[in-house]
C-alpha cells in the first residue's frame, strides 16, 4: 500500500501539482494557445497532425526523453530530490535566527498587501536570477557541461523534453536554489514582512503559475512563438528558447533566462528573434558542425556525462593568451 501511495503521489506531483510544468492544466492551455497559432497560420493541415507531428513524436530522441523522464520519476519516487530540497528549511531557520538576534523588543511588521507584493516580486526575481546563473555555469564550465548536454542533445523537442535532465544537473540546481533562494527569502521576509508569510510565498508560486499558463510548454516544442522585439528584452519567449537549443554557431550560449530576458540583456547573452528561423536542434562542436547523437540510450545519457566530466577535469588547463601590445 505504501508503494502504491508513493506512485500515486509521484504521478500527482508531475501531472496535477501546479508547480510542475507538465501539469494537465498547463498542457491543456498549451493546446489552446497552439490552436490559436494554427488558426493564424492559415490551418496548414489538420490541427492534430500539426500539433503532434509523427516526425517529432516518433523520433528516437523523444523516446530517450521518455526514458529519462521515467528514470528521474523513480528517483523522485524514492525521495532522492526531495531530500535536498531544503530552501524552506534554510529560510525558516535563518528567519528565526534574525528574530532571536533582534531581541525581545522585536515586533514583526503588520501585514499589508503592498509589503506582500514587494516581497513577492523580489523573491521571484531572486529565484529567476539563480536559475539564470545555474544555467550559465553549466554551459561555461567544461566539467559541468556534459551533464547539461543531455538536455541539449534532444534532436526534437516536445513538452516532455523539459524533463530530459541529468539527475546530477537537477541536484546542483536544487542545491544552488536552496541555499541562495532560502537565504534570500529569510532576509526579504525579515526586512519586508518580519515573519514567514504564506501569502507571500504562495504569491511567488503564483508567479510561476502565470508563467506556465502563458505557453511555457511551447519552449520545448516544434511551434514557434515570438513575443516581439520589445517584449523579448523583458521575457524569454518560446522562440528565444528554441534559439538556445539551436546547433547553429551564431546561437551558441544565448538566452539562458527562464522567465526574464533582462538577465541575458544585462550580461550580454541575449538573442532577439527577428522572424521565424529554420533551426536544427542538437549538439554541435565549436565550429557549429553537428555531433552525432551522444545519448542514443538511457545508459549513455546517465553514465557518459560522468566519464566526460572526469575527462574534462583531468584535461590540462589552456594557458591564457598573452596580452596584445598596446
Amino acid at each position: 500500500m505504501d508503494i502504491l501511495n508513493s506512485i500515486t503521489d509521484a504521478f500527482y506531483q508531475y501531472f496535477w501539482n501546479m508547480n510542475s510544468r507538465l501539469a494537465v492544466l498547463y498542457l491543456a492551455v498549451t493546446v489552446v494557445i497552439a490552436y490559436v497559432i494554427w488558426l493564424t497560420r492559415g490551418r496548414p493541415q489538420t490541427f492534430v497532425k500539426w500539433l503532434l507531428p509523427a516526425s517529432v513524436y516518433r523520433h528516437k530522441s523523444n523516446l530517450v526523453d521518455l526514458k529519462i523522464f521515467l528514470f528521474n520519476a523513480v528517483l523522485a519516487l524514492v525521495g532522492f530530490f526531495a531530500a535536498i530540497s531544503f530552501a524552506p528549511i534554510i529560510a525558516s531557520t535563518l528567519l528565526t535566527s534574525f528574530v532571536n538576534l533582534s531581541g525581545e523588543t522585536y515586533v514583526p511588521h503588520e501585514f499589508s498587501w503592498g509589503r506582500s507584493i514587494v516581497a513577492t516580486i523580489i523573491m521571484i526575481l531572486t529565484l529567476d536570477f539563480c536559475k539564470y546563473w545555474a544555467h550559465y555555469i553549466h554551459h561555461e564550465h567544461p566539467a559541468l557541461w556534459p551533464f547539461h548536454a543531455v538536455h541539449h542533445s534532444a534532436e526534437v523537442m516536445t513538452p516532455l523534453t523539459v524533463a530530459r535532465v541529468h539527475p546530477f544537473f537537477r541536484v546542483l540546481q536544487i542545491l544552488i536554489v536552496a541555499v541562495i533562494v532560502g537565504a534570500a527569502q529569510a532576509v526579504i521576509l525579515f526586512a519586508v514582512m518580519g515573519q514567514i508569510d504564506l501569502v507571500t510565498i504562495g504569491s511567488a508560486n503564483a508567479g510561476y503559475v502565470i508563467f506556465n499558463m502563458l505557453g511555457s510548454n511551447l519552449r520545448h516544442s516544434h511551434i514557434w512563438l515570438s513575443y516581439g522585439r520589445r517584449m523579448e528584452h523583458i521575457f524569454i519567449s518560446p522562440a528565444q528558447h528554441h534559439i538556445h537549443h539551436s546547433s547553429d554557431k551564431k546561437h551558441f550560449n544565448k538566452n539562458y533566462g527562464e522567465v526574464f530576458a533582462f538577465w541575458d540583456w544585462m550580461f550580454g547573452t541575449l538573442y532577439i528573434t527577428s522572424g521565424e528561423e529554420d533551426l536544427t536542434f542538437g549538439i554541435a562542436d565549436a565550429d557549429g558542425v553537428r555531433i552525432e547523437q551522444p545519448h542514443p540510450t538511457l545508459w549513455a545519457a546517465i553514465i557518459h556525462p560522468f566519464i566526460e566530466s572526469f575527462e574534462a577535469m583531468r584535461a590540462p588547463k589552456r594557458p591564457k593568451p598573452a596580452p596584445k601590445p598596446q
